[in-house]
């Protein structure tokens, strides 16, 4: 007997920021929602960012105003409801002769201070970099005035992870390493077919299917619809980690003599991130890599302003990235806009909503705007709240801006084997929830097996029960960066580990740590 496929309000095809962040927001309305991702979660461009959320100071060089702006005012709306992953920092913007002179800077900032709505994060500086610490890391003759502004840093993949595990906290069904195969109007509904990775079928059927896709959204559409999409620009950002290039928790915001900025920002505190590139790119995502002339050209770009100096050599880890922006037409990379863009076509019948373009910065408003316009066709669910993802925290957020270092202190009291660098990487990863992992623990023996750097097999399980992670590459590059610390044997036995483990969700998991099975 032929089984009847499971109806959903919204299929999504993509478990980048964009799917999972419109899965959270459909499903806290009521929406049932599917989401299916052909690998893991912020797998590709939601895992490449530069990290900020920010509001995108050069953009206004393109007159991007109203982009900038509802940038600048999501700012500290992610901040409010992520603590533990989002926080403020300072960047450094040091002036160069020949560059954009001064008062192009002054008028530039004062408008990215005035334009957002900035509450909580402080105003812009002139700098005197001759005696200000900030100056010290660059060469002597760029050691005159300077600018300092706010932005805050945010680590990109976590955000993604969150956002999944909200939306199945509120009955959406996340499925990760499931491919969408096919999808073809039926009647009122989507008929949408996919593939998990052990090669297991699924049909499910959807009033609207929405293409969150990233850099595979032609694909994706193709699909659907047999179309090409209207207006898609593959762009590559390349970044590297070096060890860190200076004593201060400051980030510097560098002007390229190709009109091109770089950003240099401390790194999971013993690093220095450096990025991004802009270029046009042709070629598969799923190989896209930072290549030698990508790591040449940041090594170069930060060799401008830096006494010390670094070359391919010191580069401890590279990555790159493929962003799906709406091509409107500019001429250089760099100039895309970095805006999102919303195609709607009904004309089979059911709607089929693609997004294009879009920063991890306006997500949510992204994702309010996509449920807005499918208004027509979901309705909405009786008492649910339209607007209501920039007032609750994400999972673990749930504790004041200025908590953070009192988190960690409970964190030390509670669990005294943690030492200072420990606790404070649980809670910038977990926030609250970090006692989900500890448990009742009185000793690090309790959380079993030790990979590495402070992975316990307690960390590890939490990971697989409740953030979707599968393999060795998942935890260490995306739910952590702790592949800059693992060795190679390390990270081989955690894949081993997880090959060899079968971990099912447990009771435990739900009401506060988990179990050492």
């Amino acid at each position: 007997m032929t089984q009847t496929p499971a109806i959903f309000d919204i299929a999504i095809v993509g478990g980048g920021i964009n799917g999972c962040g419109v899965a959270r927001d459909a499903a806290g309305r009521g929406f049932s929602v599917y989401l299916c991702e052909k690998g893991d979660l912020a797998g590709a461009t939601s895992s490449a960012s530069t990290k900020l959320i920010h509001g995108g100071l050069r953009y206004l060089e393109y007159y991007a105003f109203r982009l900038v702006r509802e940038a600048l005012r999501e700012r500290e709306v992610i901040w409010s409801i992520a603590p533990h992953i989002v926080w403020p920092l300072r960047f450094v913007l040091p002036h160069e002769a020949g560059m954009r002179p001064k008062w192009m800077l002054r008028l530039g900032l004062a408008m990215y201070d005035h334009i957002g709505g900035r509450k909580r994060l402080p105003p812009t500086l002139t700098l005197d970099l001759a005696s200000d610490a900030a100056g010290q890391p660059l060469k002597r003759e760029l050691r005159g005035i300077g600018f300092e502004y706010s932005d805050c840093w945010v680590d990109d993949s976590r955000l993604v992870a969150l956002n999944a595990r909200d939306a199945a906290d509120r009955g959406a069904l996340i499925r990760t390493r499931t491919a969408a195969i096919d999808a073809e109007p039926e009647a009122a509904t989507w008929l949408l077919r996919t593939a998990s990775r052990d090669g297991a079928p699924q049909v499910i059927r959807a009033r609207v299917l929405i293409n969150a896709a990233g850099p595979w959204v032609g694909e994706a559409l193709k699909m659907a619809t047999g179309r090409n999409p209207k207006a898609l620009r593959l762009v590559k950002g390349a970044h590297i980690v070096v060890r860190t290039m200076f004593a201060h928790e400051r980030c510097y915001f560098l002007q390229n003599d190709d009109g091109r900025v770089v950003f240099a920002i401390p790194y999971e505190r013993d690093f220095t991130l450096i990025g991004t590139t802009d270029s046009d790119y042709a070629e598969d995502p799923a190989a896209v890599k930072a290549s030698r002339e990508d790591i040449a050209y940041l090594c170069r770009a930060a060799n401008r302003y830096f006494t010390a100096q670094i070359t391919p050599d010191d580069v401890v880890w590279s990555y790159a990235g493929v962003r799906a922006l709406f091509d409107s037409g500019e001429g250089a990379a760099q100039e895309a806009t970095r805006d999102y863009a919303l195609d709607l076509d009904a004309s089979a019948g059911p709607p089929l909503l693609t997004v294009y373009g879009g920063k991890i910065t306006t997500y949510r408003r992204l994702a309010e705007q996509a449920l807005e316009t499918l208004h027509s066709f979901l309705g909405e669910r009786a008492g649910r709240s339209r607007s209501w993802t920039g007032a609750t925290p994400l999972p673990g957020g749930d504790f004041p801006l200025t908590g953070f270092d009192a988190l960690v202190e409970s964190l030390r009291e509670e669990y005294p084997f943690l030492t200072a660098e420990e606790a404070r990487r649980l809670a910038r990863a977990y926030g609250t929830r970090v006692r989900r992992i500890l448990g009742g623990a009185r000793e690090r023996a309790v959380l079993g097996r030790d990979f590495g750097a402070g992975l316990s097999e307690a960390e590890v399980r939490y990971l697989v029960d409740q953030e979707f992670a599968c393999e060795a590459n998942d935890i260490l590059w995306r739910r952590s960066k702790l592949g800059l610390r693992l060795n190679p044997n390390e990270a081989a036995a955690l894949g081993d580990f997880l090959k060899s483990t079968a971990i099912e969700p447990s009771i435990a998991a739900a009401e506060g740590g988990l179990e050492i099975r």
